[in-house]
């Protein structure tokens, strides 16, 4: 099955600093804030929670189709991407935008103070899928990822109009949604995916029960940090699936980026979820290693190798389809029902 991704392209400017930032909050002080971390290291890396999942999926061989708007200065980006089997096609560049910047502060905690400037992004509403997905080629799944909130809006009712099954990823623009807007994001997504405190705001905002968001979709997939994730269905019971404990932390930045593009391979050819969940989790412990959220290389070899060690000998074998899927480039087109299921 192939995949379409929408959402942001940007450039990551990640810093570390080497410290607490809890111990330079003064809770009095907080009605005028004034702070400034020296760092002590500037990486620049190629970013955006769209393009850092097609480059997940195009390392499985799976041809994701970008979508996004991105500046003039996309040229060389655009060449990386293409050469880890990312078709850009759909990719607009505008004439008057810089690609968008993701600024990004972390301490010794894994704690992160973030900015985000939209730049070009601010154009994604001016791309049409209609005229995008045809062909041979449609895909068989439509990733909704953060984005300009009316390009979000736009590309969700396009997949319901053209019969595409979508997942939500609301994520980050939870903050700038409001609730029927949210609402319209989420309502008939065959996957919904949030982290713990999304979920939260998720709800906050639609003002939906936790069981009324289970109606409304076909799948909830909560990310839980160290503890791993959780997958709900209307009337199934959870299914929860531990992180891999030994990973090394480098820098989370796109980590979640990385578990969904391991989870969403695997469904594109039609897998399980727990062993689904446990591919995510296996190539977000790797990109949790690398500075940077495509630093990382899908290396399917070591990917067994981490699910054989974090869940035991013969937890890789139902993962062959994918792990042993073509080289970048070269499309798969099954195309198994979104959402299907046999975690036992």
């Amino acid at each position: 099955m192939r995949i379409a991704v929408t959402g942001s392209i940007a450039t990551d400017h990640l810093m570390v600093f080497p410290g607490r930032f809890t111990e330079q909050l003064l809770p009095d002080q907080f009605a005028h804030l004034s702070l400034s971390f020296l760092v002590d290291r500037l990486e620049v890396r190629r970013g955006g929670v769209a393009a850092n999942i097609a480059y997940g999926l195009g390392g499985f061989g799976l041809s994701p189709l970008l979508v996004g708007a991105v500046g003039t200065d996309f040229a060389e980006y655009e060449v990386w991407l293409k050469d880890h089997g990312v078709d850009t096609a759909g990719v607009r560049v505008s004439g008057e935008r810089q690609t968008a910047r993701f600024l990004c502060i972390t301490d010794d905690d894994a704690n992160q103070i973030a900015a985000f400037y939209a730049g070009a992004m601010a154009e994604a509403y001016d791309i049409g899928l209609g005229a995008l997905l045809t062909g041979g080629e449609r895909p068989g799944l439509v990733l909704v990822s953060p984005d300009d909130p009316s390009a979000m809006l736009r590309h969700t009712a396009e997949c319901r109009a053209l019969g595409l099954p979508f997942a939500a990823d609301p994520s980050q623009q939870l903050a700038r949604l409001d609730g029927e807007q949210v609402r319209d994001l989420v309502e008939g997504a065959a996957w919904l995916f949030t982290n713990e405190y999304e979920a939260a705001l998720l709800k906050e905002r639609t003002g939906w029960s936790h069981g009324e968001v289970l109606a409304a979709v076909g799948a909830w997939v909560t990310t839980l940090g160290a503890r791993g994730v959780r997958i709900e269905r209307a009337g199934s019971a959870p299914l929860v699936v531990p992180a891999v404990h030994d990973a090394e932390t480098v820098d989370p930045t796109g980590v979640g980026d990385a578990f969904r593009a391991g989870f969403l391979a695997a469904v594109s050819h039609g897998l399980p979820l727990e062993p689904a969940a446990r591919l995510g989790c296996a190539l977000a412990s790797v990109a949790l290693g690398a500075v940077g959220s495509q630093s990382h290389e899908v290396d399917r070899a070591q990917l067994s190798a981490v699910v054989e060690r974090a869940y035991g000998p013969g937890a890789a074998a139902p993962l062959a389809p994918v792990l042993a899927a073509p080289a970048a480039g070269t499309p798969c087109t099954s195309m198994p029902e979104a959402g299907r299921d046999d975690p036992a």
